[in-house]
């Protein structure tokens, strides 16, 4: 199919989190119901029937859909995981990631579980330290040394996006400890611990009551292949089925699940314009952060919102800043799509309020919404007579100075429930009702493309394919990648091309 100027596939792989109450079974249980009922019962896709890998994604694990996209139980951690269909346009990308959720949570609605089980796309477990993804994919132009000389021309946007794109957290992350794990860490762990390098442990940090981004406490270099622990900001991927003509997949580790779609689709609209600027060698030299990873952690819990970066030369420059460096340089791709000049506009709008006043910006932005929940809560609690105690430790909230009521344990919990996926539970869906925020794309749309994958890309022609084998009857073989499908024992649709549709 036919490319334009700064015409890129992107996709997005989001890892759920899921509460589930006592009388419904454990976590593991529940994830595999969800899972076989997508494919069983509603019959929205093919699931695996060989392991795409042995230890992380063994058969039947999950498998693809009929929109292109992909859900499945990743082993390390059993936790539910979906990814979108290639997409080439914004809105694209948004309702598959919309469609997801919807898919799930009908899913827990016909299994009569939506009392007892709540799914999440948020990056943190406040309590056990963990962290989640929301993984980025670009299709880049990339040669051996792309991730020694041109990467690093990328860490200043990642650094500093989070202003509009971070999803906000109550309180912080230490990371300590470090080292190889032990005989009784691989015993009672096995699977964590396959290609892992080294462990830290994971401390609460009650020094920063609120802070932009949720995995920044987290990342701890800006390039690593093992990543269960070693989490960085970007991770190098050399499939074969993701590659086509010199182009890889970059891999973006440093982002999180946007409940707000314009936030959403900024952040991969700005970030794939970077992309081009650093294809087209474009980004000046002088544009390089000194400590990308301290810098990273210092702008997401800068309470004055100066969010200062020392660069390379040791200049001090604020993140507004620098994504207007970047800004500036993207301008010459204006006219290119009406996506560009969407995001283009929007990334000038953003940085514009940002400045004049963040916290004007809750219709926009996941971290101003949460932040006013947040705060919200805090008033409200402190006026009951007497206060509510708190949900686990602490003093009670209303008897509490602000610094206090900002470190109680309850606000994980609203923290939590901003990224409940189901929009009747979602904080951020109440929100979005009573104070209004700006949509990428109508529920229509969404509901569309929980069935319909985007139409120009090789996800149409896959998506063909499983409702063909799906319509079969009797014993079935076949075998679904991302790059080609074996329909049967004999045949093989190749689809080394994302930009075609392969539509027959």
């Amino acid at each position: 199919m036919r490319r334009g100027p700064c015409d890129r596939i992107f996709g997005v792989e989001t890892e759920f989190g899921t509460l589930v109450a006592e009388s419904a079974g454990t976590p593991e249980r529940v994830v595999e119901m969800i899972k076989d009922h997508v494919f069983y019962e509603q019959r929205l896709g093919l699931i695996d029937l060989h392991s795409r890998d042995d230890v992380f994604e063994p058969a039947e694990s999950g498998g693809f859909l009929i929109n292109g996209g992909r859900l499945y139980i990743d082993a390390v951690g059993s936790h539910l995981e979906y990814a979108t269909a290639e997409c080439r346009s914004l809105k694209d990308i948004v309702a598959q990631d919309r469609a997801g959720h919807r898919i799930v949570v009908r899913a827990i609605e016909e299994l009569g579980l939506t009392d007892e089980v709540d799914v999440y796309n948020n990056s943190v477990d406040h309590f056990g330290g963990h962290t989640f993804g929301c993984h980025e994919n670009y299709l880049v132009k990339m040669t051996e040394d792309f991730f020694s000389i041109q990467a690093p021309q990328l860490y200043p946007f990642l650094v500093t996006r989070q202003i509009f794109a971070g999803v906000g957290r109550v309180g912080g992350h230490l990371l300590a400890g470090g080292g190889s794990p032990d005989y009784y860490d691989m015993v009672e762990n096995p699977v964590d611990y396959i290609w892992v390098s080294h462990v830290y442990h994971v401390y609460e940090d009650d020094t920063v009551p609120f802070q932009l981004s949720q995995r920044a406490d987290h990342i701890i270099k800006t390039v690593a292949s093992r990543v269960r622990f070693n989490r960085a900001l970007i991770n190098p991927k050399w499939e074969h089925f993701y590659a086509h003509e010199g182009m890889h997949r970059l891999h973006v580790l440093f982002g999180e699940s946007n409940q707000n779609q314009y936030a959403y689709a900024l952040k991969v609209g700005t970030t794939s314009l970077v992309l081009a600027l650093i294809e087209d060698g474009l980004i000046p030299p002088e544009l390089r952060c000194a400590e990308p990873i301290i810098a990273l952690r210092e702008v997401s819990r800068d309470q004055s919102y100066k969010w200062p970066v020392t660069m390379l030369d040791g200049r001090k420059m604020g993140a507004i800043e620098v994504q207007r460096v970047y800004l500036g340089l993207a301008q010459r791709y204006f006219g290119s799509s009406p996506d560009v000049d969407w995001v283009l506009k929007e990334w000038e709008s953003v940085l514009d309020g940002l400045e004049k006043d963040p916290l004007a910006m809750g219709d926009r932005i996941d971290w101003v919404a949460k932040k006013k929940i947040v705060e919200e809560y805090i008033r409200e609690v402190s006026t009951q007579d007497p206060p509510l105690p708190s949900a686990a430790k602490g003093p009670a909230v209303g008897g509490s100075s602000e610094e206090e009521a900002w470190h109680d344990d309850a606000l994980h919990s609203v923290d939590l429930e901003y990224h409940n996926i189901d929009p009747a539970k979602s904080l951020f869906g109440g929100y979005a009702e009573t104070s209004g925020v700006r949509s990428i794309v109508e529920d229509a749309d969404i509901v569309l493309a929980q069935t319909d994958p985007p139409p120009d890309t090789r996800a149409k022609g896959r998506s063909e394919l499983v409702r063909k084998i799906i319509d079969r009857r009797g014993p079935r073989f076949y075998v679904f990648d991302w790059s080609g499908v074996a329909v049967d024992r004999h045949n093989y649709v190749e689809m080394p091309d994302p930009f075609e549709t392969y539509s027959r």
